[in-house]
């Protein structure tokens, strides 16, 4: 097998109201790396945000007490924290410099989503889509209109992980791809029976894509994967990657 990550370069600022999709298949296209049937498109979630007028500016928010509390606790900005708050269900941990959040879509990590990289202006924050899954979905209709072509859409976000340290990207939006390949039955190389082997392959898609999509100054918010290949669903979605309270042993 030959998997391929291509980083798609030379996309503009994106602002609010901006055709993601078209951007990408031009870009795409321009660096001669036109989108093909199968490949999966992994963007990340501060330009889906940004096209879809999800940011937030800091110095229109009035903190509430509740938020000035947390921020005197954690030294963030109280004005963050209350958009943090915002866009939470819950707040699940608390320390000086983290605040670990149960965002609105359902998953858990730091900020609730909310980013200051890569976002234009002082002030200025991304929040996660308001449906990331949506997004993906509409993302691939886009392109299907665009190009005839069938692909698949992951939108991703950097998280960290409660027991290991450093972060990874994953997947907080999916649409085209089973997000888990359930791989329980098989056999392993010696015969044994795979009893729990559930693989979450739309995050280990989303973080083989952050090997060239940039976090710093590198300007890459896009990649295409190539090669892989996934099983097709018009049904799976990112939630599914998320465990379920009563199942959390860490709580």
């Amino acid at each position: 097998m030959k998997v391929e990550v291509i980083g798609v370069t030379g996309l503009p600022i994106i602002e609010e109201g901006d055709d993601l999709a078209g951007l990408i298949v031009e870009s795409a296209n321009s660096q001669g790396d036109p989108l093909r049937d199968g490949d999966i498109v992994v963007i990340s979630h501060v330009i889906v945000s940004r096209a879809e007028g999800r940011t937030v500016d800091l110095s229109t928010v009035e903190p509430s007490q509740v938020a000035e509390r947390f921020a005197a606790f954690t030294g963030k900005d109280p004005r963050l924290v209350e958009t943090i708050l915002r866009d939470s269900r819950a707040v699940r941990r608390m320390a000086p410099g983290v605040l670990i959040t149960e965002t609105r879509q359902g998953f858990v990590c730091a900020n609730a989503g909310v980013d200051k990289s890569n976002v234009p202006g002082e002030d200025i924050v991304a929040l996660l889509p308001e449906d990331p899954d949506e997004s993906a979905k509409r993302f691939r209709a886009r392109v299907r209109e665009l190009t005839g072509r069938e692909v698949a859409a992951i939108v991703c976000d950097t998280h960290g992980r409660g027991h290991r340290d450093g972060e990874v990207n994953v997947a907080v939006g999916a649409s085209g791809m089973e997000v888990i390949r359930d791989r329980r039955g098989e056999h392993d190389l010696f015969g044994y029976e795979l009893k729990v082997k559930r693989t979450a392959v739309a995050d280990e898609i989303a973080a083989a894509a952050e090997l060239v999509i940039g976090q710093a100054d590198e300007g890459i918010p896009v990649a295409i994967i190539r090669g892989y290949p996934y099983d097709m669903s018009e049904t799976s979605s990112a939630l599914e990657l998320v465990r379920p309270r009563e199942k959390d042993l860490f709580l």
